[in-house]
């Protein structure tokens, strides 16, 4: 494992359009189709990372407040499964259905969807307005497997409460830390 900073890309980037395979229910989708009319959540996720896992419980926590809300969230892995086998499409299904996921966790097979969005790490977070403007990447919060803080969601949900308010989101926004993307 390799800890990685997320790239922190550009405030106000359109998010790139992508059409990729949910792993839970087989379906395509798009970020079209999967959009919100309010706030969109892009994760770059996977199932073996260890910061992943750290704050597993917390976010579909995140996830369920804020789906109430109007907020959609979508899980993308970019691994290489070749190398990672437990990011494999098949196991990322049997996590989805396990965690009961209520967002799509869709297969990067290619790795372009992570290139189009300078995604470095997992977990890395994207939040985008309703015109899918970039509002805030980084951290869900400044726990980490290593420290003794406790896992909040505070940084992540500080983002959505702004957006979902009409109020601007602080541009000091802290970057993401987790595995690096495991890239071909």
């Amino acid at each position: 494992m390799a800890l990685t900073a997320s790239t922190m890309l550009p405030l106000g980037t359109k998010a790139p359009e992508f059409t990729l395979i949910d792993t839970v229910t087989g379906k395509e989708n798009s970020l079209s189709s999967l959009r919100s009319d309010l706030a969109t959540v892009i994760v770059f996720s996977c199932n073996h990372c260890p910061y992943v896992k750290h704050i597993q419980t917390e976010f579909l926590n995140t996830v369920k407040k804020y789906q109430e809300k109007g907020v959609t969230f979508v899980a993308i892995n970019s691994n290489n499964v070749i190398r990672y086998p437990d990011d494999a499409p098949e196991k990322m299904h049997d996590l989805g259905v396990a965690q009961h996921y209520t967002f799509p966790y869709l297969y990067d097979e290619t790795q372009a969807v992570a290139k189009a969005y300078h995604a470095a790490c997992t977990p890395d977070f994207y939040v985008f307005d309703k015109n899918l403007s970039l509002v805030y990447r980084g951290r869900f919060d400044a726990s980490t497997p290593g420290n003794t803080l406790p896992v909040t969601g505070e940084d992540l949900g500080a983002a959505l409460d702004a957006v979902l308010a009409s109020q601007p989101i602080s541009p000091h926004q802290h970057p993401s830390y987790g595995c690096n993307i495991k890239w071909k």
